[in-house]
């Protein structure tokens, strides 16, 4: 939100919006999707309904494409799902975390780099479709603005 005011303060407007997790929420503010204040009660509500996933899950880093991981968890298929793609060579799983311990393994005996988040719930993952009732009526009184650019998921 910082970066975002100071861009704003020297002219520079958004033309396209859109993110990944919280800084979704952040990008949502900057295309006036959100008012600071809604965005600050989105950002402690999603935060307060995730502690329920709490120690249920996790998430692993994963030095390869998108598809090799994919093809990597495949025998963990309902455990463990591609959570985001940060690059190219960069894919984050999440799961549970007996299923995220043995594709770690797996990767560290082929020399494939793998790391732990420091997280204990499965971010971006099926587990977090438990939680999608009680999370829209924590936000149900946050009202949605009409965008001032493109919004994107991607």
């Amino acid at each position: 939100m910082s970066l975002a005011s100071v861009w704003q303060a020297a002219g520079v407007q958004p033309g396209r919006g859109g993110r990944h997790s919280q800084g979704e929420i952040a990008a949502a503010v900057v295309a006036g999707i959100l008012s600071l204040e809604d965005a600050a009660k989105v950002v402690a509500l999603r935060s307060r309904a995730l502690t329920a996933l709490s120690g249920r899950g996790g998430m692993l880093s994963v030095a390869e494409s998108a598809d090799a991981v994919r093809e990597r968890i495949e025998p963990w298929a309902g455990q463990v799902s591609v959570a985001a793609v940060n690059g190219p060579g960069a894919t984050v799983v999440s799961g549970t975390p007996e299923a995220l311990a043995e594709i770690e393994a797996g990767c560290g005996r082929e020399g494939v780099r793998a790391r732990l988040l420091p997280v204990d719930y499965a971010s971006h993952g099926p587990q977090v479709d438990e939680l999608q009732e009680e999370i829209l009526r924590l936000l149900a009184g946050i009202a949605r603005g009409r965008p001032r650019c493109r919004w994107s998921r991607r």
